[in-house]
């Protein structure tokens, strides 16, 4: 008989090992997920029901109700289920759950408040089916990003297990839908929304079908083919080679994945990883990966490498694929191996995480076994075990199935050694229902219970490694703001203790304690304000000192900086000895408490700001801050490349600004730490040129270098601003009811003396007069290329100016100042463009007809 190396109650976690002709081992570190401090249930206002089980049966997790109460016909329906009435529930990241219920579909949005509010809560009526319906029949869809999508733009398609689709267009209208049968051939078993509006349902024995609406609005599908283009057609063998596999003839879908941000599709079979690229008509696979052949040996030696008769017993070892989900870390694949000659024979729950490479699966790859390990029943008990993995950093992870939750780590990151622990839910009546993520926890529900959040009682914040030690320092002055408690409204709080119990909040927040951010929240920005008058402005103002604080943080953990950080400092200090590393964790952070004001309903309810004379909305200065960092940490680079140039620009900054340079520090530490003056180095930058093109003789090769290199630096810089502001556009958009904000002028715009808008004119100037017509052919090129992306960016900024305007209610209160600016805008267009227009190198012109620069592409006329 074979005895694996391990026993359930052994309490070792086996990790795979480095060996020779096997797969290495690696990680990348991450943070820890959950947070120390603790919320009873009985804190809640409005609990959904009473907990099923103590928390003295869990010894190093807090099992709390999430959310306000269930919605009324959650209840009833769970009330009146028939025993035979199967109950499964799926929770969405985006704050959407459904659940089904026989053919009773309801859909609902958690409310993640301390205070119950008013709650959508839709049910729709299923197509009659023989067989039991599960929530991965169903998904939800949104033009716009479902967190904040209006209910009547939210689309649903449910799916039979006999292929029968019915798709109501508006989650508004239950009665308005269409329906059609697919032609799947086998029965289905998941549907997930993809780009465009449409959807992927997927069967059993993998067969994938596209559906969508036509202009007809009626349902078509189209299946997506296995290995398009040229490969179609060609061997198993031949074909993978270019990394296509045609699966087998008994292949089983066990998971499909959808990661919207990459657009890309994963399926994963009892054989292989496959991998789409989805767009909003078309699809394309890039890979299918022979998981088989490239795990089992390893998952095999990770739990029975240490036998001696190793080398026998792994010719009988099984292995199958249960689930899969993304982490910061990689995909994380839940697999099941046993050995039918253990004694006990022994189900042993690995995770294997993978780093997709694009068109490729690395051979570099971690496999966690974990604790659990039950008794061997069949293949089909073992894949009833589902996987949650929070997306916040760390490797915390959690299996489920009816009877329970295990709570586990990946084994990726720092959080390597979090605890493993079973947490039971197998009183009379109780059990999972289903499970997913919300507000970076994972979240269940309990059919005596409700949806309930799984809380580590032992842990480090989200926020970057020490920042809760030191945010927690910087409140300690307050007792009542360390002690977390908050005044009655009838009692005056002044403006620096308001800022100190937001922050507080914020931490809270950071800490997963969703329920006491919300209640500091409410204690201090009550509803009835809806964020007008002098409240509105004093929330205004709060939001962007904290923010501020946060890009302009002292890193004061560095032991460089100990004697250089102010003494009352209410900061929040980073731990990075590098700069970049610093600015990184600045940009988390930021996302942090963006996350923060969206969750606890703040971000909805700020207004306007003044900035640089003239006012803003808050909304988009956060953006500004968020936009400043991508561009410093740019900076960064490129001081890495050329350091003597941007150290010199760099010091005369700070001799500007009259900072001084601590002993221990190097002016580019100073310099990058108040990160919200990051553009004084632009001028900066034009005089260390200005100051080159005097003292070096024109045809020289450190003259055209040092021109090139800082037209590289400013477009650089700025296209990382302007591309962040693009891509993290849907963050900052304002709500549909919100007011008419502001004319925005980002600070790419920014104009006077050291604006963006002056740098870049006097730039254009500078190169035109000095440098171009003693440039030969292969520089005028280069330059040309330079000042095309420069102008763009100088043009897009009032581009920007404009469409905001465009966007103000009433239209007709602005035409003025619109038809004005857009007079100067045309005429700085052509001011700019005619020196290009009449020089006689023939690339000038070339690049004018094909560049960004033309009026279909800025959407206004010259």
């Amino acid at each position: 008989m074979f005895t694996p190396r391990s026993t359930p109650s052994s309490g070792r976690r086996q990790q795979s090992r480095v060996a020779a002709g096997r797969k290495s081992v690696t990680g990348t570190p991450t943070g820890l997920l959950f947070s120390p401090r603790r919320t009873s249930l009985a804190a809640r206002s409005t609990p959904t029901r009473v907990q099923s089980h103590t928390t003295a049966e869990s010894v190093n997790f807090d099992v709390q109700t999430f959310g306000s109460s269930l919605p009324v016909k959650v209840m009833e329906a769970l009330t009146m289920a028939d025993a035979d009435d199967q109950i499964s529930v799926k929770v969405d990241e985006s704050g959407w759950a459904w659940m089904v219920c026989g053919e009773r579909l309801i859909i609902w949005k958690i409310c993640q408040t301390a205070v119950a509010k008013l709650s959508v809560c839709k049910e729709l009526q299923l197509p009659s089916s023989e067989f039991a319906y599960a929530a991965d029949l169903v998904a939800v869809s949104s033009p716009a990003p479902l967190e904040t999508a209006a209910v009547q733009s939210i689309s649903v398609l449910a799916v039979s297990s006999e292929g029968t689709a019915r798709f109501w267009p508006s989650l508004t209208q239950e009665g308005n839908y269409t329906e059609t049968d697919l032609d799947m051939e086998e029965l289905c078993n998941f549907v997930v929304a993809v780009r465009g509006g449409s959807f992927v349902v997927s069967s059993f024995k993998s067969h994938l079908l596209r559906v969508s609406l036509d202009s007809s609005r009626k349902l078509q599908s189209r299946a997506l083919q296995q290995g398009q283009g040229v490969l179609s057609g060609i061997g198993r063998r031949v074909s993978s080679l270019f990394g296509i596999l045609a699966p087998p003839p008994n292949d089983t879908l066990h998971s499909v994945l959808w990661v919207g941000g990459a657009s890309s599709l994963y399926t994963l079979t009892s054989s292989s990883l496959s991998k789409w690229e989805v767009d909003e008509a078309s699809e394309h696979q890039v890979l299918s990966w022979d998981a088989r052949r490239a795990l089992t040996e390893s998952i095999a030696d990770a739990i029975w490498g240490s036998e001696s008769n190793y080398e026998e017993m792994k010719e009988g070892a099984n292995v199958i694929y249960l689930d899969m989900q993304l982490s910061q870390a990689g995909l994380v694949v839940l697999a099941a191996a046993w050995h039918p000659s253990d004694t006990p024979c022994l189900a042993y729950f690995c995770l294997v995480t993978l780093q997709d490479g694009g068109a490729s699966i690395s051979d570099q790859f971690t496999v966690e076994v974990t604790k659990y390990n039950p008794p061997f029943q069949s293949e089909e008990v073992l894949q009833n075990t589902r996987l949650v993995l929070p997306r916040s950093p760390g490797s915390a992870a959690f299996l489920y199935n009816e009877d329970l939750v295990f709570a586990c780590s990946t084994g990726t990151g720092r959080g390597a050694g979090l605890p493993e622990e079973k947490i039971a839910f197998n009183s009379p009546g109780d059990g999972v229902r289903g499970g997913g993520c919300c507000a970076n926890l994972p979240v269940f529900f309990s059919q005596n219970s409700g949806l309930v959040a799984v809380v580590g009682r032992e842990s480090a914040s989200i926020l970057p490694e020490t920042m809760e030690d030191s945010l927690c320092s910087s409140l300690a002055a307050a007792p009542e703001v360390s002690a977390m408690e908050t005044p009655t409204r009838a009692e005056p709080v002044a403006q620096e203790d308001k800022t100190k119990l937001l922050k507080a909040a914020f931490l809270q927040f950071c800490r997963n304690d969703l329920v006491g951010a919300q209640t500091v929240t409410d204690e201090l920005f009550p509803a009835e304000g809806e964020g007008e008058g002098e409240e509105g402005a004093e929330l205004d103002g709060m939001v962007t000192r904290i923010n501020l604080d946060l890009v302009d943080d002292y890193p004061a953990s560095d032991p460089r900086w100990a004697e250089s950080v102010p003494d009352e400092s209410a900061g929040f200090p980073l731990t990075s000895l590098i700069i970049l590393h610093q600015l990184e964790d600045k940009m988390k952070a930021h996302g942090c408490f963006m996350d923060f004001l969206l969750q606890v309903g703040l971000l909805e309810r700020l207004g306007q700001t003044g900035v640089r004379s003239s006012p803003m909305a808050t909304r988009l200065l956060l953006c500004e801050h968020a936009e400043k960092l991508q561009a410093a940490m740019v900076l960064k680079s490129h001081h890495a490349k050329h350091g003597e140039l941007v150290t010199r620009a760099i010091a005369a900054a700070l001799q500007r600004n009259n900072a001084a340079v601590p002993p221990s520090l190097t002016p580019a530490d100073v310099f990058f730490r108040e990160v919200s003056q990051i553009s004084s180095v632009f001028e900066c930058l034009l005089e260390e040129e200005e100051r080159s093109l005097k003292e070096s003789p024109g045809d020289s090769v450190q003259w055209a270098e040092v021109v090139l290199t800082v037209n590289t630096i400013i477009k650089d810089m700025l296209q990382a601003a302007g591309q962040y502001r693009e891509t993290k556009a849907s963050m900052y958009r304002a709500s549909e009811n919100a007011a008419p904000e502001p004319e925005y002028i980002p600070w790419t715009a920014s104009g006077g003396v050291g604006g963006v808008r002056s740098v870049l004119s006097r730039q254009h100037e500078l190169l035109l007069r000095s440098v171009y017509p003693h440039a030969d052919s292969e520089l005028r090129g280069a330059l040309c290329e330079q000042l095309v992306a420069l102008l763009d960016i100088y043009l897009g900024g009032y581009v920007a100016q404009l469409t905001s305007l465009q966007q103000r209610r009433p239209p007709g209160a602005q035409q003025e100042r619109y038809n004005s600016l857009e007079m100067e805008y045309s005429q700085r267009r052509s001011e700019l463009l005619a020196p290009l227009r009449e020089s006689h190198d023939r690339g000038s012109h070339d690049l004018i007809h094909r560049d960004s620069l033309c009026s279909s592409r800025t959407g206004f006329n010259s």
